[in-house]
C-alpha cells in the first residue's frame, strides 16, 4: 500500500509540475481576468476577487490555491453601463441594449496576487495590467491587456519526507540559498465581447522560464507558455431566468488541448447553479456550482468538483472552490456583477 500511495504521488507531482504549471480554476466564468488581462476595466466599477481551491483534498500535499484579483476601468463616466452590467429590473431582457456607436474608448487596470502549493513546492505570482478597451461597431467592444510581473518559486526541504533517499540530492539544492528563485511573468490576452457574448484569447508565461535549484543545467523545468481561448453567451429562457453556456480550451505545448465545459443558470440576478466537465487529463470529472448576490455589492460562490477515475478519487478525494466577489463604486441602479 506504501508503495502504491508512493507511485500515485509521484505520478500526481509529475503531473502538476509538468501539465499543470499554472493553476486550474473552476468557477473561470466568473472571474474572466483571471485567465486574460484583457477584461481588466471591463465592467463600471472595481472589481474585487478572491479564491480559494482546495484540490483533491484527501492527498496530503495536494494543491491549494488562492488568489486576490482588484481591476477597474479608468475615465469611468465613459463606460457604459450597459456594456456588461444586467439590465434593472424595468429593462426588458430581450431587448438588446447593445449600442456603443457612441461611446468613447476607455482603459482599465489591474493587480493580480496569486499563490499556489503543492507538496513542498510554493508559487506566489504578483503582476500590474493594462487594458484598453474600443467600440468597433455599434454592437461590440473589442479590447486588449497585458500583464507584466513576476512569479517567486519556493522549495520548502523541511517538508520533505526523506526515507532512506539521500538528502543531499542536487536535484533539489544543498540549502535554503539553493530553494527560491524569482522569474518574470508576463501574459497578454484579447477579448471581443457585447452585453450578451464574448470570446477572447489568452497566453499566459510567454517568455518560458527555467527554474532549477543548483547551477548544474541538467536539473530543473521550464515555465511553459499557457494558451487560453474562452467563449460564452446568455441565452434568456423568461424573464426570471438566463442560462450561460461558456467553454474554455487550454493548450500547453507538447500536452493534448484541454476542454472546460461549463453552463450555469440565473434566477433573477438573486442566485445561481451550474455544473461544468473538464476533458483530456488527471483532472477530468464533474463540477456542480452554486453562487448567490448577499447584497447588491457582494456575491459568493462554491463549486465542488469530482474526478471520474474511481481508482484515483480513492486516494485523492474532492476538490472544493470558493469564490467571494465585491463590487466598489456600482451604479445603485446597476444590478449585480458576473452577466457571464
Amino acid at each position: 500500500m506504501k508503495k502504491l500511495l508512493l507511485i500515485l504521488n509521484c505520478m500526481v507531482v509529475a503531473n502538476l509540475t509538468i501539465a499543470q504549471q499554472k493553476p486550474y480554476y473552476t468557477q473561470y466564468i466568473l472571474n474572466n481576468y483571471i485567465i486574460n488581462p484583457a477584461f481588466a476595466g471591463i465592467e463600471n466599477y472595481t472589481d474585487i476577487k478572491f479564491s480559494y481551491r482546495n484540490q483533491w483534498a484527501d492527498l496530503e500535499g495536494a494543491p491549494v490555491t488562492s488568489y486576490l484579483t482588484i481591476n477597474k476601468p479608468f475615465s469611468k463616466e465613459q463606460v457604459p453601463s450597459t456594456v456588461t452590467t444586467m439590465q434593472t429590473a424595468e429593462e426588458n431582457p430581450y431587448v438588446n441594449n447593445n449600442d456603443f456607436g457612441n461611446v468613447a474608448a476607455h482603459h482599465g487596470g489591474g493587480i493580480t496576487f496569486i499563490t499556489d502549493k503543492t507538496g513542498y513546492i510554493s508559487r506566489t505570482t504578483f503582476g500590474f495590467t493594462y487594458a484598453y478597451h474600443k467600440p468597433i461597431s455599434s454592437q461590440f467592444i473589442v479590447a486588449a491587456g497585458i500583464t507584466g510581473g513576476f512569479s517567486n518559486v519556493n522549495l520548502d526541504r523541511t517538508k520533505i519526507v526523506w526515507g532512506s533517499l539521500d538528502p543531499n540530492d542536487p536535484a533539489i539544492g544543498y540549502n535554503s540559498g539553493d530553494l527560491r528563485k524569482v522569474i518574470p511573468e508576463i501574459s497578454a490576452g484579447l477579448v471581443l465581447y457585447n452585453t450578451n457574448f464574448f470570446i477572447g484569447a489568452s497566453a499566459l508565461n510567454i517568455v518560458p522560464g527555467k527554474v532549477n535549484f543548483v547551477k548544474n543545467d541538467i536539473y530543473g523545468d521550464f515555465f511553459k507558455p499557457h494558451v487560453f481561448v474562452q467563449t460564452g453567451y446568455k441565452i434568456y429562457l423568461n424573464e426570471d431566468f438566463f442560462v450561460v453556456p461558456s467553454a474554455s480550451l487550454q493548450f500547453i505545448n507538447p500536452l493534448p488541448m484541454f476542454v472546460h465545459l461549463n453552463a450555469k443558470m440565473n434566477y433573477k440576478n438573486l442566485a445561481w447553479i451550474g455544473a461544468g466537465y473538464r476533458l483530456k487529463d488527471n483532472l477530468s470529472g464533474l463540477a456542480i456550482m452554486s453562487g448567490i448576490n448577499v447584497a447588491k455589492t457582494i456575491n459568493v460562490s462554491y463549486a465542488y468538483n469530482s474526478t471520474v477515475n474511481a481508482r484515483l478519487k480513492t486516494y485523492v478525494g474532492n476538490t472544493h472552490e470558493i469564490v467571494v466577489g465585491i463590487s466598489i463604486g456600482k451604479k445603485p441602479e446597476s444590478c449585480p456583477t458576473n452577466i457571464w
